[in-house]
């Protein structure tokens, strides 16, 4: 018996309620939870990626190519925030109700893998930096890549609330060094007249430029439900969602953007070395690049408990950073455009099947998940979120909003058609509570 009772105690369950919806005690303010997303979003890479746009369009295109992008991306994320903060559930909990009990686990896989695989470009993007600022020799990236990717897990381990305190001192420091560096810019460029007149030295299409915005946090803003779920309101939600993936997001392409066109330099570490600021600009990408990845691995976490149904995050945080930790040392440094453009393809008409199942299907009311008998597979969402990927694959445009688009109206028209003879209704106790 003693033993039971130390089971049921409320401190051997994990606090940040995995398999849960979160309750209204545990809900956090606007400023909490836009400090977590806005960490997310704050990362270095977006500046990289920011730099190759940079070289490939004039200033005043690149600004509009930024600001459009950046508000689909916005939008998109702050919808998904919403509606998490209404139901209080993570993304692969609201992909039971979308896509049925089994059908769930492919969400697990893509949201869940691709988190891991950016958790090791993340580490390799930490680690290769320090190496050079420290003036070590090469040997010394792998160790500081194991270092790096113990640290970020940590914080990742003790979930919303250690990400909260690192975002409070992150977030600062790194919007100090980005202004910083754009200022030290614009003085060596001769000034934003002068950076405006330069000639693009590269070719990109309008296509893949919004690929890669949306690419940036396509992977990470489809997950934004498991933080946007501590929301005290729907409104706070999307309020944070939108700064963060609009604003914060948008600024880390600008940063990175404007720094390519004076130094012609993609990589941020040779940016930020050119304006004599490696030093100070590694201890403040420490902190940056932390809040970035253990959002991450949070997010693997959140989904390798919901494809075991084990009710714990943690062991999936480790087992996941250390598969990433293997990714970044195989030279995952390499890999961040095609990567984007991958995750800004497939990942978006994912969230485009949620946002139509819970907007137009169950209209804005999902039934508590110990009311639902879950379906194994709503065939409805899952053939929609297929069409959906085939037309950002292939259909002419913007992929991720041919994705979202074709994914909503597919699912809209195949639930209306053919639920009842696909099986893609769960079965609702009538006695249900709803949110």
């Amino acid at each position: 018996m003693a033993q039971e009772a130390v089971a049921l105690q409320p401190a051997a369950r994990d606090p940040d309620y995995p398999l849960e919806h979160v309750p209204v005690e545990a809900r956090k303010g606007l400023v909490s939870v836009t400090a977590v997303l806005v960490g997310f979003t704050f990362f270095s890479g977006t500046m990289f990626a920011g730099a190759q746009l940079g070289a490939a369009y004039p200033f005043g295109q690149l600004l509009l190519v930024l600001l459009i992008g950046n508000l689909l991306l916005g939008l998109y994320v702050a919808t998904l925030a919403g509606i998490a903060a209404r139901s209080g559930l993570t993304t692969v909990l609201l992909s039971r109700y979308t896509l049925g009990r089994y059908g769930a686990k492919w969400a697990d896989l893509l949201l869940g893998g691709t988190q891991v695989g950016w958790f090791g470009v993340t580490v390799a993007f930490m680690a290769v930096p320090f190496v050079r600022a420290l003036n070590l020799p090469e040997s010394w990236t792998a160790p500081m890549m194991i270092l790096w990717g113990t640290l970020h897990a940590a914080t990742a381990y003790f979930g919303y609330r250690g990400m909260e305190k690192l975002s409070y001192i992150g977030v600062p420091l790194m919007t100090i060094l980005g202004f910083w560096s754009m200022a030290i810019a614009l003085r060596d460029g001769g000034g934003l007249a002068s950076i405006a007149a330069k000639t693009p030295t590269e070719t990109m299409t309008l296509a893949a430029a919004m690929t890669v915005i949306v690419g940036s946090f396509a992977s990470g803003g489809t997950q934004a439900p498991n933080w946007g779920r501590f929301a005290r309101t729907p409104t706070i939600a999307f309020t944070a969602a939108l700064t963060a993936f609009m604003v914060a997001n948008g600024l880390m392409f600008l940063f990175g953007a404007i720094g390519g066109a004076v130094y012609q330099k993609p990589d941020l570490a040779d940016v930020l070395a050119a304006q004599g600021l490696l030093l100070w600009g590694v201890l403040f990408l420490a902190l940056n690049l932390w809040t970035t990845n253990d959002n991450a691995a949070y997010a693997f976490g959140v989904a390798g408990a919901e494809a075991f149904n084990v009710n714990n995050k943690r062991p999936f945080i480790l087992i996941g950073a250390v598969i990433g930790t293997i990714f970044a040392l195989t030279g995952a440094y390499n890999l961040l455009i095609p990567w984007m453009i991958a995750m800004g393809t497939f990942i978006p008409p994912l969230g485009g099947v949620i946002i139509a199942d819970y907007l137009f299907v169950w209209k804005r009311r999902l039934p508590r998940m110990e009311y639902v008998t879950f379906v194994p597979v709503r065939w409805t969402a899952v053939i929609a979120y297929v069409l959906g990927g085939l037309a950002a694959k292939y259909l002419p445009g913007i992929p991720p909003v041919n994705g979202v688009v074709v994914a909503m109206v597919a699912h809209l028209v195949l639930q209306g058609l053919f639920a009842a003879r696909l099986g893609s209704e769960h079965e609702v106790d009538p006695r249900a509570e709803y949110v």
